[in-house]
């Protein structure tokens, strides 16, 4: 079959994404789409059967439509969700049908029953499926729904305890949802060789940022102070952090902006220094983040 650059590159995506891991694992292939209610909905209890049958040699593989539409045509994706299970590289059963936790359970113990998936040796999760449902949760989390991203850090945690990525989304995550001193008693509880680890560093930031959280009276004060007098840089300092804390990023990185502009060296760059802390704790490669870093090259560049 003759195939354009761009179709070819989606057939590569796919080898590389579903066939490879397909070789000896099962793979579940979930074809969604952003604007799909119905898909908005399975996709967590998928996220979740999959974590849970990590261990058994189960990864989970979403495919959007509207982003891969050669490869949909391929599997004749006529309505979404649609959800196959691919082992060597071939579907060998449709799970569409199946849309509840228990429903997606029984249908993979059915198929599991049938093929030789390579499970991680002695139950031991294999790290590429850790760094799977990490990269998931990272996903979760920037798209904004902290609660799912917790549940998924969670779940990793529990297949990893070592790992220091799963232990810093989970704290995260935990900070963006509101948790902040359940996130400081799981900090806590970590081994030292885990809190020290250089990857915990972001995790270490959040948790500096949340101790700054006010209540709402607090916060509107500590905003009337800056407002009022703008020259006034502990005070527009103060509420900056106090803003982020409280989810007012867009606020905070204002107020940081503006301190920066009136007085790079101030406090020693500490206006700067918040700020770039603040971008890596939403990290650096967030949208919010790469359009204030502009904001920011444009202040001390020009």
């Amino acid at each position: 079959m003759s195939l354009n650059l761009e179709e070819q590159k989606a057939v590569d995506r796919f080898k590389t994404n579903v066939v490879e891991p397909s070789m000896t694992k099962l793979v579940i292939v979930d074809f969604w789409a952003e604007w799909c209610g119905p898909c908005k909905q399975l996709t967590p209890v998928l996220e979740k059967v999959a974590a849970e049958y990590a261990d058994k040699g189960v990864v989970l593989v979403k495919v959007n439509v509207d982003e891969e539409k050669f490869i949909a045509s391929q599997f004749q994706v006529k309505s979404i969700p649609t959800v196959y299970a691919m082992f060597q590289g071939q579907p060998v059963a449709d799970m569409t049908p199946a849309r509840t936790e228990g429903q997606i359970k029984q249908m993979l113990d059915q198929i599991l029953a049938q093929v030789a998936v390579q499970a991680g040796a002695d139950g031991e999760q294999p790290q590429q499926d850790v760094s799977q449902f990490i990269d998931m949760a990272e996903q979760v989390l920037a798209d904004g729904d902290a609660t799912r991203a917790v549940t998924i850090f969670a779940q990793v945690v529990e297949m990893a305890p070592d790992s220091v990525n799963a232990h810093a989304g989970l704290i995260r995550a935990l900070i963006s949802a509101g948790e902040a001193q359940q996130a400081q008693q799981i900090f806590d509880a970590l081994m030292p060789e885990i809190q020290n680890d250089p990857g915990l560093t972001p995790a270490k930031n959040a948790l500096e940022l949340s101790a700054s959280q006010v209540d709402d009276s607090e916060l509107a004060a500590l905003r009337d102070a800056a407002s009022s007098n703008p020259d006034d840089m502990d005070a527009g300092f103060a509420f900056a952090e106090a803003a982020f804390a409280a989810g007012q990023r867009d606020e905070a990185a204002d107020t940081l902006l503006s301190l920066i502009a009136k007085d790079i060296e101030w406090n020693e760059g500490a206006a700067k220094a918040k700020l770039l802390q603040i971008f890596e704790v939403v990290g650096l490669e967030d949208p919010w983040v790469v359009a204030n870093r502009r904001k920011l090259s444009h202040i001390l560049f020009g």
